[in-house]
């Protein structure tokens, strides 16, 4: 079964798609201007080391968020996405982990991300599954 989204469903996958994007890149641009943060939540058993897996996300998110700003690469920066999502949910689970004996507000920040994750991932998908709008030429 197709289904055709409607000009106001396109419009809202859009504009979660410009925010995402430059979330996305924001927080890309923050593993090179603190590594350090996220060297401490990537699980450290990873090889090569934790410093890698912080630059590489980075690398990936800096990738991923223009990509779902612009429309025609946005599908494929939508899935991107989810992917990353997914890749980073250890880290997630391993900050939950870590974080466990520290003050309640940061034990929430990092029990909260759990589920933020699956919101980001239907955002995601939301956006991937709605059509690209058609290039323009002046």
């Amino acid at each position: 079964m197709t289904t055709t989204a409607s000009p106001t469903s396109d419009a809202k996958a859009a504009t979660i798609a410009r925010i995402m994007g430059a979330g996305i890149t924001v927080a890309g641009v923050m593993h090179f201007a603190n590594p350090k943060f996220f060297d401490a939540i990537v699980p450290p058993a990873l090889p090569p080391d934790q410093r890698f897996w912080t630059y590489a996300s980075g690398v990936a998110e800096l990738l991923i968020g223009p990509l779902l700003l612009v429309p025609r690469w946005r599908r494929a920066g939508a899935i991107a996405a989810i992917v990353l999502f997914l890749a980073v949910y250890p880290a997630n689970l391993y900050m939950a982990w870590d974080w466990r004996d520290r003050p309640l507000g940061e034990r929430l920040l990092a029990y909260g991300r759990l589920p933020l994750q699956f919101v980001l991932i239907g955002l995601a998908l939301r956006v991937a599954r709605t059509r690209n709008a058609p290039a323009t030429r002046p």
